[in-house]
């Protein structure tokens, strides 16, 4: 496991965090239906069962990922174009625009 540095104080409260039961719910039962995928293979079930289930696992995982993303742009990108709006530097909400696009391009890989 890699080692992650400490979320610095700018990253402390993420968008994400009224949302965070509910988000640690979704992964818990995506973790499940990857057991289950485990299962079937294990019992060598019919491949295409295994690819239907596979198919689920990737649209939860997209749902999942999108909720983030609009997250991160409502709180994140907007605080950061506050930020940029009241001190005059255009580069706070240029580096989140480009974190936010970079993740994005990571995702549709």
């Amino acid at each position: 496991m890699a080692n992650v540095a400490p979320p610095t104080d700018e990253h402390l409260n993420h968008a994400y965090t009224p949302n965070k039961e509910a988000l640690l719910k979704r992964l818990s039962r995506i973790e499940g239906q990857v057991r289950g995928v485990n299962r079937m293979v294990n019992e060598e079930t019919y491949c295409i069962d295994i690819l239907t289930q596979i198919s689920a696992i990737n649209a939860a995982l997209h749902k999942v990922s999108l909720g983030l993303v609009e997250d991160h742009i409502s709180h994140c990108v907007v605080n950061a174009a506050t930020q940029s709006l009241e001190t005059g530097n255009p580069s706070i909400v240029a580096e989140k625009v480009s974190e936010v696009t970079t993740a994005i391009g990571r995702l549709l890989r």
